[in-house]
C-alpha cells in the first residue's frame, strides 16, 4: 500500500519530550571536555539494538563495536523474534543480517508446503561512518536497514553521538521505519518534491535493491542515552522512539502496535565478556528481552602443542649422507618444518633443494626458518637452501635462502635479524642436481565429517543434513590425477524441502531446488569421480582439463587458465566447461529427457540435459589503506540455468586469520523467474583450522549461509580452483595471523 506524508504532519514540529531531549543533547556538547575522571566510571561497552547492529532499542545510534567484532543475538516480544548476527567488517562499517519471525503468522496460506513455519523476513542493514567523536564535533553515521528486504523494516538514518562522562547522547534522523512518526518535514521535500512521498508496500519477493524509497517520505528526529552505571557489567538506556507504528506490517494485521507513550526504558547486563542480556520495555506496552554471545575475530589467537624450533648445531655434518639419512632429514623437514612428503635433490656443493607442500604453518618464515636450520644441521655444507612449494604436485613458488645470512638470522646476530634478509622468492624454475630423497606418494585418502545447511526456508527455517566424506586420488604422473569422493548421509532434514516444483509460477531450469533428491533420497551417493590434467605452462601461467562426474548435481567436460605472477596483488582467469545434470535416482546416470513432471505436485518440470558455462574471473587485493586485507572477485559469464550476469565476491581477513565475505549474482534472469529472494547472494566464514585445534595447520574450516537458494546465477562447483591452487603466489586463504 502506498503512504503519502500529510501537510500537517510536515508542518509539525518536534513534540515536546523530544525537543527537550535534543536541546540537553545540543547543550551538552560544548562542554563534551568536561568528562568525569576517567576512573570515576568503568569503560562504556556499546550495546546492541533490537534489530542487532550497535543501538539503542528500536533506534541505531552512530556507534560502532571494535573492527572484527562478531555478534550473535536474539530479541524477543510480543511483536516480532529477531534472530540476527553483526560483524564490524572494517572500522568504518557495520554489517548485520537478520531474520524476523512474525508470530502467528504461517509462512505461506499452503499448508502442505509451508506447514507450521512461520512467516519469516530476511533484512540486511549497513551503517557507515562519517566521522569519528573529536573535542568538538560528533561522531556521526549514516545507515540503511532492511537492505534489499521485503519492506517490513525498511529504513534509513544519520545519527550522531556524543559522550558526556558516562552518558552517550544519540540524536538522529530517520526515515521509512526509522521515521514513521514523522515529528518533522522531510528536509530532503526542499531539494525535491520527489522526497516527498514514499511507497511503503512490501514486496513479496525481496532481495532488491530498492533505492527509489531512500531517503523518502515521513522522517523523524529520535534521540536518547545509555548511561554506564558505577556497577561495570550493568548499563541504561532511555530512548524517545522516531517509529509510532501506525504503518507496522503487524499493525495492518490487526495486531494492536499503538503505543502510550514515544519512550521507551531498557537495561543491559553483562553477563560475561562473551554474552549479555537485555530487557527493555517499550511504547508504554510491551517488554523486549535480548541475548547475545560475542568474539572478536582480530583478537582470536592460536595456542599449539608443537615441535621446538630446532637448535643451530654447530657440529660439521658429513660431506656425503647415506640413504637413510637423506630419508631421515625428509622426515624431518615434514615432521617439524610442516614440507608434507618432500623431495630432495642436491647439487654438488651449491644448493639443495626441497620440493613440497607446506601443510602445517600459515607464516612461511617459520616453516621456512625450520627447514633451513635442519638443511644446516643434517645436509652436507653448501651455499644456497631452496624451497620448492607446490599444490597437487604443481611449483608454486621457488624461495633461495643464503645459508650464512641464514645462520645469522637463526642465531640473531644481529638487532632486526629477519629471515627475509636472507631470503629471494621467485616463480619456480628447473630443479638441478641429484635426487636424494622422495617421500612423496601416488594415493591419497581422506575421511572428513561434512555438514550443509540453510536457514530461513519457506518449508523450515533451519535445515541441515551431517554425514560423513570420504575421497581419494591417484596421481599417473606430476600432471595426471583421478580422484572421487564418497558422502554417506547419516542424519537430514531435507525431507522438508518441497521446492521441487514451486507454486511461485516460476518455470527454470531446476539446476539447484532438486537438493533434496540429491541428499534426502540417497542415503549413499558419490560426490564427484573425475580425470584431472594439471600443469605449470610457463612461469605465470597455470592451467588445467579435467571430465566426468564434476559435483554433485552435474558432469562433464572443461578447462581453466590462470595469468598469476609471483607477488601481484592481481589476477586473471577463465574457465570454460559443458556440463549435463546427473540423474539423483541413478548412481552414475545423467537425466535424458529436458522435461520432468513430479507425481505427487502434479506439476511439470525442466532440467538441464547439456549446455556450456563460463566464467571470465578477476581478482584483486586492494593497497589501499582504508580497505585493507580485502580480496575483490568480478566473474562475468554464463551459469547453470543458461542466464548470463557477474558476480560480485568481497572478503576481507582479519588479523586471525579468519575470512567473512559476501557474492551477490545479477544475470539476466528477472526477479520474477528468479522467484523468493530476486537473486542469488550468500555469506561465508573460513576459519583457520589452527585456531580451532591444538595443532598448526594451513587448513580451514567453512561455513556458508545463502538466504534463498533458487535456480538463477548458479555456478558449477569445481574440484579444483587455480587461484586457490596458487595462494602462495600471493597469499590470501595462507596468510599468516597477525596478531601473534
Amino acid at each position: 500500500m502506498n503512504s503519502v506524508t500529510s501537510a500537517s504532519t510536515r508542518r509539525s514540529l518536534c513534540q515536546r519530550p523530544l525537543f527537550a531531549l535534543s536541546t540537553l543533547a545540543i547543550a551538552l556538547l560544548p562542554f563534551c571536555n568536561a568528562q568525569a575522571d576517567e576512573f570515576s566510571y568503568p569503560e562504556m561497552r556499546y550495546s546492541n539494538s533490537d534489530f542487532g547492529g550497535v543501538g539503542l532499542m528500536q533506534m541505531p545510534t552512530a556507534r560502532m563495536q571494535p573492527e572484527g567484532e562478531f555478534t550473535f543475538g536474539t530479541t524477543i516480544s510480543s511483536d516480532y523474534h529477531h534472530y540476527w548476527t553483526s560483524l564490524q567488517l572494517l572500522p568504518w562499517f557495520e554489517t548485520t543480517i537478520r531474520y524476523t519471525q512474525v508470530p502467528d503468522l504461517y509462512y505461506s496460506g499452503d499448508q502442505s508446503f509451508s506447514g507450521d513455519t512461520l512467516y519469516t523476513d530476511k533484512g540486511i542493514d549497513v551503517k557507515l561512518r562519517l566521522w569519528q567523536e573529536s573535542y568538538w564535533l560528533p561522531e556521526v553515521a549514516m545507515g540503511i536497514r532492511d537492505l534489499g528486504g521485503t519492506g517490513l523494516f525498511d529504513g534509513e538514518f544519520i545519527a550522531a553521538n556524543k559522550r558526556v562522562g558516562p552518558l552517550d547522547f544519540t540524536l538522529g534522523l530517520g526515515w521509512g521505519y526509522i521515521g514513521q512518526r514523522g515529528n518533522i518535514t522531510n528536509p530532503l521535500c526542499k531539494i525535491s518534491d520527489k522526497f516527498c512521498d514514499r511507497d511503503n508496500g512490501y514486496k513479496g519477493n525481496g532481495g532488491s535493491f530498492d533505492t527509489g524509497r531512500w531517503f523518502k517520505g515521513n522522517a523523524a528526529l529520535y534521540g536518547g542515552v545509555e548511561y554506564q552505571t558505577p556497577w561495570q557489567p550493568l548499563q541504561l538506556k532511555l530512548e524517545y522512539d522516531g517509529n509510532d507504528y501506525t504503518d507496522d506490517f503487524r499493525a495492518n494485521r490487526g495486531h494492536n502496535m499503538t503505543p502510550k507513550t514515544p519512550f521507551n526504558f531498557g537495561a543491559v547486563y553483562q553477563l560475561t565478556d562473551w554474552a549479555t542480556a537485555n530487557i527493555s520495555y517499550e511504547r508504554g506496552t510491551t517488554v523486549s528481552f535480548g541475548l547475545s554471545v560475542n568474539t572478536n575475530f582480530n583478537q582470536l589467537k592460536a595456542s599449539w602443542l608443537d615441535e621446538p624450533m630446532p637448535v643451530v648445531s654447530t657440529t660439521p655434518t658429513a660431506s656425503d649422507l647415506t640413504s637413510e639419512q637423506w630419508q631421515q632429514l625428509a622426515h624431518d623437514i615434514d615432521n617439524i618444518a610442516g614440507y608434507k612428503n618432500p623431495t630432495i635433490y642436491q647439487n654438488g656443493n651449491n644448493s639443495i633443494t626441497v620440493v613440497a607442500e607446506q601443510v602445517k604453518y600459515r607464516d612461511r618464515d617459520q616453516a621456512q626458518l625450520r627447514a633451513g636450520i635442519l638443511l644446516n644441521n643434517q645436509a652436507p655444507t653448501v651455499e644456497q637452501f631452496r624451497i620448492v612449494e607446490t599444490v597437487a604436485n604443481q611449483p608454486i613458488t621457488e624461495t633461495m635462502l643464503n645459508r650464512q645470512q641464514l645462520l645469522q638470522v637463526a642465531n640473531n646476530d644481529y638487532i632486526g635479524s629477519n629471515i627475509a634478509d636472507s631470503r629471494t622468492t621467485t616463480a619456480p624454475t628447473t630443479i638441478e642436481g641429484q635426487q636424494v630423497a622422495d617421500l612423496n606418494q601416488n594415493w591419497n585418502v581422506g575421511l572428513a565429517p561434512t555438514l550443509q545447511q540453510s536457514l530461513g526456508g519457506s518449508e523450515g527455517f533451519y535445515m541441515f543434513n551431517v554425514g560423513v566424506t570420504g575421497s581419494a586420488d591417484y596421481w599417473f604422473n606430476n600432471h595426471f590425477t583421478i580422484g572421487g569422493s564418497v558422502y554417506l548421509n547419516l542424519y537430514d532434514t531435507y525431507d522438508k524441502f518441497k521446492y521441487d516444483v514451486p507454486p511461485d509460477g516460476t518455470h527454470n531450469k531446476r539446476v539447484r531446488t532438486l537438493v533434496r533428491q540429491y541428499i534426502t533420497d540417497n542415503t549413499l551417493r558419490m560426490n564427484n569421480l573425475q580425470l584431472t590434467w594439471l600443469d605449470q605452462v610457463s612461469s605465470n601461467w597455470y592451467a588445467q582439463a579435467y571430465a566426468g562426474y564434476l559435483e554433485v548435481m552435474f558432469g562433464g567436460v572443461g578447462g581453466e587458465v590462470l595469468y598469476r605472477p609471483v607477488g601481484s596483488n592481481w589476477a586473471l582467469g577463465l574457465d570454460v566447461n559443458y556440463v549435463k545434470q546427473r540423474d539423483p535416482h541413478s548412481a552414475f546416470g545423467f537425466f535424458k529427457d529436458q522435461k520432468q513432471y513430479d507425481d505427487h505436485l502434479g506439476r511439470p518440470y525442466e532440467v538441464q540435459t547439456g549446455t556450456t558455462t563460463s566464467n571470465l574471473t578477476a581478482y584483486y587485493q586492494p593497497q589501499w589503506q582504508w580497505l585493507p586485507n580485502t580480496l575483490l572477485k568480478v566473474s562475468a559469464g554464463r551459469y547453470l540455468a543458461e542466464d548470463t550476469g557477474v558476480t560480485i565476491d568481497f572478503s576481507k581477513q582479519f588479523d586471525s586469520g579468519i575470512i567473512a565475505g559476501a557474492f551477490i549474482t545479477k544475470t539476466s534472469m528477472s526477479a520474477e523467474d528468479y522467484g523468493e529472494g530476486s537473486f542469488n547472494k550468500g555469506f561465508y566464514i573460513s576459519i583457520p583450522f589452527d585456531i580451532l585445534t591444538v595443532k598448526p595447520s594451513t587448513s580451514r574450516a567453512n561455513i556458508s549461509w545463502l538466504p534463498m537458494n533458487r535456480d538463477g546465477g548458479q555456478m558449477l562447483g569445481r574440484q579444483y580452483h587455480l587461484y586457490d591452487l596458487t595462494d602462495g603466489r600471493q597469499p590470501w586463504s595462507g596468510r599468516k595471523a597477525f596478531n601473534n
